[in-house]
């Protein structure tokens, strides 16, 4: 069967940096940590002062550069002045849509007017069906509408440009929601009648707090009920290994007899591992291993600025790599069934391919949940990842040593500002009621760092070269080719991921010959995974291929692919037992001829990092 990758290029002979070239000898377009990674063009000028100043005079914070905002607005302006047949059809849309509010003003049928999207939640009460209510969320409506007609299909504008402009007016117009002002929201005018005001007050209450904790970089209220070790990342355990990037933990078994195969866990570095051990009725770890699995899991520390020239070459060898030797000792002769999240399972995919080009027999299977290879497709994150906004990031990383976790909040706060932002400001500000806290929330308020050189190489590789997909990047020195993925492959996307698209997950299926199974889950990014059986609404789809089947393209495979109610994690269960071994007597905990002595109790002391 012919490769799925682009054809790789014989090899070109890089030579490292010299030592005798001038320190502001670089390469131009990559990152200061890349070195000979890529074919490199000398540039005499020296960057430090570029790079100072432009970390000093863009904003802070997750948002987009200002040199990239303004770019895309002026190419969106300058193409749209220059289209008349666009202009024409903008005038009529406008003169249509002010028809439209016309006549419900004047008392035409409701159903004349505009809808709002599905998980648009904003005006669903019915009051917002009646004057002059009606007319406040008509008008929104209408105006977003046209707004998203003016900010997209301009001829001549670059795609990126585009997307960003219509991503920047749907944020502006979510700022004057009519939802978001006592003046014009029946919903609060009724709870403050009610109340006497007094929602307002509470909410006062609830803004002044949320700016304390915020300006102290304290997690957001509720979340001290969700105590790590306490209450969540409690599965029984012990850390078995430490280096200086991951502790590794040995879970308990919960079942006389386990499968022979052991699972490893891959966690994204982007947030702290125990996404997948929260609570026990819905952690992950903890369903495997009354499952009658032996589970191992990755746990990242959390790095400061010591740990700036930390890339990925390091965290697939002190990272996946250590952990498998670790397992091998624990473990004689195991194969492993490794799992990979997010960023996780990316590392994981790049580990398997070495593994699988070296012929190493090490895994048994591999599982990617919410991973991309192929960023050709990323989702609105994109519109933070260009080359000017790369450069601003790099110049910030080179003076902290880091990506600061309140510069990633705030990004995906954007990405769903709707729901993060104004929901959140509409029931807590407004209404004064708090949200009930969850261990899914305080998980989430408890960021991580991200060394400066891993990140440099993550954007600037993967999102901006796409070099995995296209066989072009080298770990360790050595080219990888995903292709060469030698065993069974078990992938999950989710429905409403907005932070890996479940199309561009589905792209590995291009990539690689071994048999796969893909799993489309309902939920998002991370209620999508964290779905444990019983749940009334859960539901996924399930697809499976094997080596010389046609390849399917996302929609084909989304009629195909058969609707089953409940939890992907049962569908998955048997798909690992059905990869596994008869079940024997429990393995051991640790190895302590081996050097690998019990090092403490889990969740460990990397967890704890702050």
């Amino acid at each position: 069967m012919p490769k799925k990758n682009l054809p790789i290029p014989p090899p070109v002979a890089v030579p490292g940096p010299d030592p005798a070239a001038p320190r502001g000898v670089r390469e131009r377009g990559l990152s200061p940590w890349l070195g000979g990674r890529s074919a490199a063009v000398v540039t005499a000028p020296d960057n430090r002062l570029d790079a100072a100043w432009l970390a000093l005079s863009e904003p802070p914070g997750g948002g987009p550069s200002m040199s990239t905002v303004v770019g895309a607005c002026m190419d969106w302006w300058t193409h749209l002045a220059g289209s008349p047949s666009k202009q024409v059809t903008l005038w009529q849309s406008a003169a249509r849509h002010w028809a439209r509010w016309m006549g419900l003003s004047l008392g035409a049928p409701v159903d004349t007017g505009a809808e709002a999207l599905p998980q648009d939640k904003r005006f669903a009460d019915p009051q917002w069906h009646t004057p002059p209510y009606l007319q406040l969320a008509q008008g929104f409506l209408l105006c977003e509408r046209w707004w998203a007609e003016a900010t997209t299909q301009v001829p001549g504008v670059n795609r990126h440009h585009e997307d960003m402009v219509n991503f920047g007016a749907r944020q502006l117009l979510d700022m004057v929601a009519p939802s978001n002002f006592v003046s014009t929201n029946p919903v609060v005018q009724r709870r403050t009648v009610a109340e006497c005001g007094m929602n307002l007050v509470r909410g006062a209450g609830h803004a002044l707090e949320d700016g304390t904790r915020a300006a102290l970089n304290l997690p957001p209220a509720g979340a001290e009920n969700f105590v790590v070790g306490k209450n969540v990342a409690v599965t029984k355990g012990s850390v078995i290994l430490r280096n200086r990037l991951i502790e590794l933990i040995q879970y308990a078994p919960s079942t006389p007899t386990t499968h022979p195969e052991p699972v490893l866990i891959v966690p994204a570095w982007i947030m702290k591992y125990y996404i997948l051990d929260l609570s026990p009725h819905n952690s992950l770890v903890k369903y495997l291993v009354d499952q009658g699995f032996t589970v191992f899991a990755i746990s990242w520390k959390n790095p400061d600025a010591g740990d700036r020239d930390l890339g990925l070459d390091d965290y697939h060898r002190l990272g996946v790599m250590e952990a498998l030797r670790a397992i091998g000792r624990v473990m004689p002769g195991a194969r492993t069934h490794a799992l990979g999240y997010c960023l996780g399972g990316t590392l994981l995919a790049m580990s398997a391919a070495a593994l699988g080009r070296d012929r190493s027999a090490a895994l048994k299977s591999v599982t990617l949940l919410a991973a991309q290879t192929d960023f050709t497709e990323p989702g609105e994150l994109s519109l933070f990842i260009d080359e000017g906004q790369v450069s601003h990031l790099e110049a910030q990383m080179q003076r902290l040593g880091y990506l600061d976790k309140r510069q990633m909040s705030a990004t995906f706060q954007m990405l769903r500002s709707s729901d993060l932002i104004w929901s959140y400001r509409l029931y807590n500000y407004l209404l004064g009621q708090r949200q009930p806290p969850s261990d899914l929330m305080a998980w989430n308020a408890d960021g991580t760092r991200l060394p400066a050189r891993m990140h440099s190489e993550y954007l600037r590789e993967l999102f901006l070269q796409n070099a995995l997909a296209h066989g072009r990047f080298r770990l360790e020195g050595e080219t990888l080719n995903l292709d060469d993925i030698a065993v069974p492959v078990f992938s999950v996307g989710a429905v409403q991921d907005h932070v890996a698209p479940w199309r561009s997950v589905f792209k590995l299926n291009l990539l690689t010959d071994a048999e796969l199974t893909f799993v489309l889950t309902a939920g998002g990014h991370n209620v999508g995974i964290v779905n444990p059986p019983g749940q009334a609404i859960s539901s996924y789809r399930i697809g499976h291929w094997k080596p010389g089947e046609r390849r399917l393209t996302p929609e084909e495979w989304l009629q195909g692919a058969p609707h089953h109610a409940g939890s992907w994690w049962t569908a998955w269960r048997a798909w690992l037992a059905s990869h596994s071994g008869r079940r024997r007597a429990a393995p051991r905990t640790g190895a302590p001829a081996e050097g690998l002595k019990i090092l403490g109790p889990a969740p460990g002391d990397y967890v704890m990092q702050r």
